[in-house]
């Protein structure tokens, strides 16, 4: 069972740096999403099913959606991939980055020993699940901040959607 915590840990931090090291776009767009995928699985492994749900549907239809259309907007020809020495180097940068700070923080590593063995609701036998007890508060209390989040992500697609336009006038122009 340590196999898939190991996968998903390692996952999230090779797709994050993917992320951080991207030289197209379009590479930028596809480590994002893999690396909440991968963030949604670590969360799922340690018995957060619920926010790992709302965290995913978040990063979909906020922040890919965006990163989307500005990639789909930039019309680069032939996009920079990871093949290039820039691409390499920044890679290599970011992996001695990650083990340097493991290296750093060993103590703090071998001090979680077990850390998989014991889950928020593990405790006693439960009817309701400890992360599903604050969904109904969540939305009541929430609508608002939703409401809120919902108008600033429809507001900044359309500032992406002005500052993209330039030259070519993207995607809003006079038909």
């Amino acid at each position: 069972m340590i196999y898939f915590s190991f996968l998903f840990g390692f996952g999230l931090v090779f797709w994050m740096v993917g992320v951080a090291s991207n030289i197209s776009p379009y590479y930028g767009i596809l480590s994002l999403l893999m690396g909440a995928v991968f963030g949604c699985g670590v969360l799922v492994w340690k018995g957060g099913s619920f926010i790992s749900l709302v965290l995913f549907l978040i990063y979909l239809g906020g922040m890919l959606v965006i990163f989307a259309y500005s990639a789909t907007l930039v019309l680069e020809p032939f996009p920079a991939a990871f093949s290039n020495w820039e691409g390499v180097v920044n890679v290599l940068n970011y992996i001695l980055l990650v083990m340097v700070l493991m290296f750093i923080g060993s103590d703090l590593w071998c001090g979680m020993v077990d850390l998989g063995d014991k889950v928020s609701d593990s405790d006693s036998m439960s009817v309701i699940r400890v992360d599903f007890v604050g969904v109904s508060l969540f939305y009541y209390l929430g609508c608002v901040v939703f409401l809120v989040a919902g108008i600033g992500l429809l507001l900044t697609l359309f500032v992406v959607l002005v500052l993209i336009r330039g030259l070519y006038r993207g995607a809003v122009r006079v038909i």
